[in-house]
């Protein structure tokens, strides 16, 4: 028996969802949103996300973000939102804390690598596999492969897709086909995704000494709250202005995105969550002048953070541990461990080459950054022998 809530008639209602791929009888003292969170946070992809980057390698220091906690500092700040604009808190935090379980090793400098090698075979794009991690790779139930989620939270996971790919993943991709949009939940999520990483790389990077804040002033949203900051603590020392200012900043925008998004609302009036799907334009977003100062502070991210040759340094060598895993998988399947070969030879049977290459590029892209980086060492390193 669910308690109540106070849902807004444009949010997601849990008794009215478009179901699950396989039919299960719906929980007791559950929602079904509350069900597919809690399969997510209980999934082997999810455990992993512990030990794989967001920017740095997971090596390089205890306290820098990892795609772990990340995600859950993407469902804190989705579930925030939620709860002002009456949306389902329990939805938000499924998508939030499941958008990123299809990441390879090393972020995306390790997805590129293994779109390369996969450029033959169909390519490869985190936010696909985080799907077929849910639907396929996950492993724990008897009746039915993946996790079985609502069709609702697997929308949400799937935020972009082409119009060939969509064509091939049935209802799930139909909106891209139709041109709709995905429920609030799933709008809101990614809006809190892109919070989430802006400002918290802001953070890791300062860790890092890879930029400073003499470099960030030339960002608008950082130099308002700095300034802020400095003038209400002027003696404040600069780890506890960091945080003041980044937590500030997210406030900001956290603010615009709810006012924003109240007004949008207000104007279209949408009577369900299919009014949400068939309107003009997503309902949840920024306002112009936000839009255009986070443009600003992505822009100093790439340039001065992601460019930075000490990252690079790090985006090549995880290329290079992709590019070789990859090829000597492909080559030698016989490498792989029991369980991964079979995987291989199952696929390689029902779709050929593009199969194994499937198979291999999801093995791949389940490791973690420490467990490719010993994959490597065990097939190249002469001396490493198990």
């Amino acid at each position: 028996m669910n308690l109540p809530q106070d849902f807004a008639p444009y949010a997601a209602h849990p008794e009215t969802s478009r179901g699950r791929r396989y039919t299960e009888i719906s929980p007791i003292y559950r929602s079904e949103y509350q069900r597919d969170r809690d399969r997510i946070v209980h999934s082997a992809a999810f455990r992993r996300l512990e030990y794989k980057t967001q920017v740095f390698v997971n090596h390089e220091g205890d306290m820098f973000r990892t795609r772990l906690t990340h995600s859950i500092e993407v469902a804190q700040i989705g579930r925030s939102i939620a709860r002002v604009l009456r949306l389902n808190e329990d939805l938000t935090e499924a998508i939030s804390l499941a958008h990123d379980l299809g990441h390879t090793p090393f972020g995306h400098a390790g997805q590129d690598a293994l779109n390369q090698c996969m450029r033959n075979h169909d390519g490869f794009e985190h936010n696909l596999q985080s799907l077929r991690v849910v639907d396929e790779l996950e492993e724990r139930y008897a009746e039915f492969p993946g996790l079985n989620l609502t069709f609702e939270t697997r929308e949400g996971i799937l935020k972009h897709c082409s119009l060939r790919k969509a064509a091939e993943l049935g209802d799930i991709g139909q909106r891209f086909i139709n041109k709709q949009h995905a429920g609030l939940e799933a709008q809101l999520a990614n809006l809190a995704d892109e919070i989430a990483y802006n400002n918290h790389d802001i953070d890791d990077g300062l860790r890092a000494g890879l930029i400073d804040m003499s470099q960030l002033q030339s960002v608008s949203l950082f130099r308002e709250q700095y300034d802020v900051v400095k003038s209400a603590y002027p003696d404040l020392a600069e780890r506890r202005v960091v945080h003041e200012v980044v937590r500030r900043m997210i406030n900001r925008q956290v603010v615009d995105l709810v006012e924003t998004s109240q007004a949008r609302l207000a104007e279209v009036q949408p009577v369900d969550i299919n009014a949400v799907r068939s309107a003009s334009t997503t309902l949840c977003g920024f306002s112009v002048a936000m839009q255009a100062q986070n443009l600003e502070l992505k822009q100093f991210l790439r340039k001065n953070l992601y460019q930075h040759y000490r990252v690079r340094r790090m985006t090549s060598k995880a290329a290079r541990v992709i590019n070789g895993l990859f090829d000597a998988f492909i080559n030698d399947p016989c490498l792989l461990p029991p369980e991964s070969l079979r995987n291989v030879q199952l696929l390689e049977q029902s779709k050929g080459d593009m199969g194994r290459a499937r198979a291999v590029a999801d093995y791949i892209a389940g490791m973690t950054d420490r467990y490719a980086i010993k994959e490597y060492d065990r097939l190249f390193n002469p001396f490493q022998l198990t």
